[in-house]
């Protein structure tokens, strides 16, 4: 005759089996707020839907701020920013955009055509534009600064075209298209690069005048009114 399993659980093993599952399961977030949150529910006389909801959209927000968080590390961004710090007002042809979780990658056009000189050296290059063509959104800085020999220009195109119709590429420039004969010197090339870029593109013009000397105007004139005051 076999004795009948009691199913219950002290408190103290629940909590020991809710920890090492939390470990087991990777959530983080719920095995640091379990405790607190489950005192709540007794507390407040929670449902056991309403518990189980308090636990996991912390641990869902968490998981979605670190994925973003490694996600504009791995863009290569020179500076630390977000959507959330862009001054849309200053910009008004510029809509704005939500955050999508995109996986974006963020270079200067000269610091890529090194990239791709080298790789190809090195026998390497199929990997390295197969690299840059999977992120969903390429931004490329500073487009138009140097001339880029032919070699350079040749491969920078066929990042353009790995990308072609499937993923995006954002170009910054201060130089218009007209002006772009100057980087690229073989006006074929030059003519098929923007072909590539403009065709079923959008050109965001931001005006001439710096955003940065802007601020520090502004900053500088909020500082004399204040002291004046």
């Amino acid at each position: 005759m076999t004795a009948k399993r009691n199913r219950g659980l002290t408190e103290q093993a629940a909590d020991a089996a809710v920890d090492q599952a939390c470990r087991m399961l990777r959530l983080p977030t719920i095995r640091t707020r379990y405790p607190e949150v489950a005192k709540d529910a007794a507390q407040d006389q929670m449902t056991y839907r309403g518990f189980l909801a308090e636990l996991l959209m912390p641990e869902c927000d968490d998981r979605a701020r670190r994925r973003s968080e490694r996600r504009i590390k791995a863009a290569g961004f020179p500076r630390d920013k977000s959507l959330r710090a862009f001054d849309f007002d200053a910009n008004p042809a510029i809509d704005p955009a939500a955050m999508h979780e995109y996986r974006v990658k963020y270079v200067l056009a000269t610091k890529l055509v090194n990239e791709l000189v080298e790789a190809a050296d090195e026998k390497l290059l199929a990997k390295t534009i197969a690299r840059y063509g999977r992120v969903d959104l390429l931004c490329i800085d500073e487009l138009g600064y140097m001339e880029l020999d032919r070699r350079g220009a040749e491969l920078l195109f066929q990042v353009l075209t790995e990308r072609e119709e499937k993923n995006s590429v954002a170009i910054a420039s201060n130089e218009s298209f007209g002006g772009w004969t100057k980087t690229f010197t073989d006006p074929r090339l030059c003519a098929a690069i923007v072909d590539r870029l403009t065709f079923g593109g959008n050109i965001i013009e931001t005006g001439t005048d710096s955003y940065r000397l802007a601020v520090t105007k502004a900053r500088a004139e909020a500082a004399a009114a204040a002291a004046a005051s």
